[in-house]
């Protein structure tokens, strides 16, 4: 039996709710390389320690080498004239300083007698009167009267051929000779030279022998370790200024107004060229070749360095005025 139409209503279609879904969590992802920098740990290499070492040790044993091959050449004593006899004066010269401003080499003489010119069990006393005639233009002769004990004896030679303002390629020349008479006769005389100044160098010239009388002539130039020493020092005044120069140059091109630490460590530079000039091995005077290759150059650097960066910052600050309420 169907339904009357006046009892037909037209009921929309009930649809039923569903649940919500619960909401899923959101996935974080790390990039690949931040999360591989932060799972793996940084690799230790011993291998650079052990470089590191190496080196340490490889410039140890050259300056040792270095060291050994300077002192071993500084120990040999050189032997002039000859005599025909036992009957002869030993003169021991030692080279104790080398003053190239005065031109001077002060050494110490002493003289030994040998053979019949000596009194029997004693080595310094000689048996008759010895008067020792020298090359030195201030102490001309040295006396030693018969019976009493012979002292060492300090004698000035004169430097020829060199100029100290030529530091440190500076090189000189000395004469050393002797003549001598003993009970008024002349007396062979053999001359024995030896070293003791560590900032010079001394090699053999040449010798001459006439009669009885002994020259020897000494080249001097100065030692490893001070030329070594002075390259290091040119070259670390140019280091230092070519850096106070750029750091400058960056400073103003960057407009960062004055900046007090720089002008501190550039100031502090400055005098500290003076204080390492000063520090030179042999004290050269002012106006050597040390200065006007490096010196001089670093000094007007740093200086330049630092008046430009005064004067562009005090325009940068000049510019930032504080705006009037």
């Amino acid at each position: 039996m169907s339904t009357p139409p006046h009892r037909r209503t037209d009921r929309p279609h009930r649809r039923t709710a569903r649940p919500p879904r619960p909401t899923a969590r959101p996935r974080v992802r790390l990039h690949t390389r931040v999360r591989a920098v932060s799972a793996t740990r940084p690799k230790v290499r011993p291998w650079s320690a052990y470089a590191v070492v190496v080196v340490i040790a490889l410039s140890v044993t050259a300056g040792l080498l270095f060291y050994l091959n300077e002192r071993s050449s500084r120990g040999h004593a050189q032997v002039v004239g000859a005599a025909p006899g036992p009957d002869l004066l030993e003169v021991d010269v030692l080279l104790q300083r080398v003053d190239p401003a005065a031109q001077t080499v002060t050494a110490k003489v002493l003289v030994q007698p040998h053979g019949a010119l000596r009194v029997p069990g004693d080595q310094l006393v000689p048996a008759q009167d010895v008067v020792l005639e020298t090359t030195s233009l201030e102490q001309t002769s040295l006396r030693y009267p018969a019976g009493q004990r012979i002292g060492s004896s300090p004698v000035s030679f004169s430097l020829f051929d060199g100029r100290v303002t030529d530091y440190p390629f500076d090189g000189y020349q000395v004469q050393i000779g002797f003549r001598a008479t003993a009970g008024g006769r002349p007396a062979p005389v053999v001359i024995g030279v030896e070293e003791a100044d560590p900032f010079f160098a001394f090699t053999p010239g040449g010798t001459e022998t006439e009669g009885d009388a002994a020259q020897v002539t000494e080249r001097i130039s100065r030692s490893r370790s001070t030329f070594i020493l002075a390259w290091f020092m040119m070259a670390a005044m140019w280091a230092l200024a070519l850096a106070v120069l750029l750091a400058a140059w960056l400073i103003v091109r960057q407009r960062r107004g004055i900046v007090w630490p720089a002008l501190g460590w550039m100031a502090a530079t400055l005098f500290a060229l003076v204080g390492m000039r000063n520090a030179a091995p042999g004290s050269p005077p002012i106006g050597s070749l040390l200065d006007y290759a490096a010196f001089f150059w670093a000094e007007l650097l740093v200086a330049v360095g630092l008046i430009m960066v005064v004067v562009r910052g005090a325009r940068v600050e000049g510019a930032h005025r504080p705006q009037p309420l």
